[in-house]
């Protein structure tokens, strides 16, 4: 489905033998992985869907310039994956505590939706957001310097109360935002910075480092690749034992060889 999603069939190939188990990878998986994601992509190719692809003005290879503002921009998207998971448990666990009826969550959801929607006066945070990914990373435009705040706060109550939706779009919508914030600051351009900080942010909640290198080669093109595997390494090393997906197994530490074996949180 990933792979038929976003026409990206290397990176789900990888991330289906990598998420399960950080520090473990799942070589006996490989053949089947990557025969289902082909086959995936080429359905949903042949059936008129466009494979995600974004184009970075002003791509750019790994430089001493460079170099120092990525490390400091994997810090900030570490920070904000840490964040996306907490928001996201958090409310979950909220509105279960708080609303043990599973239709007095929704209507209490749904109301609270509402009102943040009218109260932002906008659409954009609903929904993927692809319109705005896509203006952050080819266009360098933010429609609200806290953009990425809206989407992950409207994210954690549309699926803490019970709406059933994907995480990975509003991760991307996240991370892009996010680093078209920053990525100016750190002297950037906004545009770089919204592609880097996309894949960083990814890797941060996902603890999948080699398979978001991958989905920023196959997102945006392999000129950029050094810059997406430093902010990637920063990233997953400084985003602890934290995850989107409760049943994902942390069984190494992140900075030495020892076994860990714990569910991640």
């Amino acid at each position: 489905v990933f792979s038929a999603l976003f026409g990206t069939p290397l990176t789900a190939t990888i991330f289906s033998i990598e998420v399960i188990s950080v520090g473990v990878v799942y070589h006996a998986a490989l053949l089947p992985c990557t025969m289902s994601s082909l086959v995936a992509y080429g359905v949903s190719r042949a059936l008129g869907a466009v494979p995600e692809q974004f184009v970075i003005h002003k791509a750019s290879g790994l430089g001493w310039g460079n170099s120092w503002r990525v490390v400091i921009l994997g810090v900030g998207c570490a920070l904000v994956g840490m964040l996306l998971c907490i928001v996201m448990h958090t409310a979950s666990h909220l509105y279960q505590t708080w609303l043990p009826n599973q239709y007095l969550r929704i209507l209490a959801g749904s109301a609270l939706i509402i009102g943040c929607t009218l109260l932002l006066g906008t659409r954009d945070y609903n929904g993927a957001g692809m319109q705005v990914i896509e203006q952050a990373i080819t266009e360098g435009v933010l429609a609200h310097p806290l953009a990425f705040l809206f989407k992950l706060l409207l994210t954690a109550l549309t699926l803490g109360c019970g709406f059933r939706g994907g995480e990975i779009v509003p991760t991307f919508f996240v991370g892009s935002t996010f680093g078209c914030l920053v990525g100016p600051l750190l002297g950037l351009d906004p545009g770089l910075a919204a592609a880097v900080a996309l894949v960083a942010t990814f890797c941060a909640v996902t603890n999948c480092p080699f398979a978001s290198i991958v989905l920023g080669v196959e997102l945006f093109g392999a000129e950029s690749m050094l810059l997406f595997a430093l902010a990637c390494a920063v990233s997953y090393l400084l985003s602890g034992q934290y995850s989107l997906y409760s049943g994902q197994q942390i069984m190494y530490s992140k900075i030495n060889n020892e076994k860990v074996d714990k569910p991640a949180h």
